[in-house]
């Protein structure tokens, strides 16, 4: 990924994704916002005990900086699920409910979510000019969040899977993702290959169960047709300096927002 800075605000952006002109997109650092500790500073959720007045304010520092406000993007209310919305700018300043992505085809449309450990996936369809925006943690993996999001882009917009280019953001990785029941359990039932999912350090019979999610992320992009994907190498859990990390802050922190626009109108 690039580190990008402007105005005080740091955030990320996807090589694979970086220069194409037709779309903007950006996943926001912890960095450039008002907010006080332990959600400082750039929170970006309501979600959290932060104060809604500088929630709103880091807001309209991050989605200024893409010509955008509050109101002028599309969110979601994450649940941890696999639905996915179709979206436009008539749905500008909601909340679409219990939905983990949105797709949207038409120009000028941008989306938003926020994390804090879970998975951002960015979908691009440069052929078709669509993108999608999701959120995979360990239940949207289970579920299939991102090969969701694919098959929701191929029957809306006509995509073909090998023309998309796709991001896996920041998110904890194995090395950090200490885990359990029942999450072991649900893995192995989701994935044939879980045994590479599910790693103990140290070695076999060694220590604690391991998950690694930004790979299980992968292989159900990969599973959907994508050929072209992109990971961050990003650790918020080992990154806490860079990104809010709800297992490493011991779930007293804020989430990182995402912004991602489809140009032209």
């Amino acid at each position: 990924m690039i580190q990008q800075e402007r105005s005080g605000i740091v955030y990320f952006e996807f090589e694979s994704l970086n220069g194409d002109g037709r779309i903007q997109h950006a996943i926001f650092s912890r960095h450039g916002g008002v907010s006080q500790p332990p959600h400082d500073s750039l929170n970006l959720s309501v979600s959290v005990p932060d104060e809604k007045t500088a929630v709103y304010t880091n807001r309209a520092r991050a989605f200024g900086l893409f010509g955008r406000q509050n109101d002028t993007v599309v969110h979601a209310h994450l649940v941890h699920g696999s639905r996915v919305a179709r979206v436009t700018q008539a749905n500008n300043g909601t909340w679409l409910e219990h939905f983990d992505a949105l797709i949207t085809n038409e120009p000028g449309c941008a989306l938003t979510m926020n994390f804090a450990d879970c998975t951002p996936i960015l979908l691009y369809d440069p052929v078709q000019q669509a993108i999608g925006l999701g959120h995979a943690g360990w239940k949207g993996a289970v579920v299939d969040l991102p090969g969701a999001m694919v098959r929701a882009m191929q029957q809306q917009f006509g995509s073909d899977p090998a023309d998309l280019r796709a991001g896996i953001g920041p998110c904890i990785s194995w090395e950090n993702y200490e885990v359990d029941e029942p999450l072991v359990s649900e893995v192995k039932a989701a994935f044939a290959d879980w045994a590479t999912l599910l790693m103990r350090k140290g070695g076999k019979g060694n220590g604690r169960t391991h998950f690694d999610l930004p790979e299980a992320n992968r292989r159900n992009l990969a599973c959907a047709g994508v050929q072209h994907i992109e990971l961050s190498g990003l650790c918020t859990a080992a990154r806490t300096d860079l990104f809010f990390s709800h297992r490493a802050e011991r779930g007293k922190t804020g989430r990182f927002g995402s912004i991602f626009v489809l140009g032209g109108e």
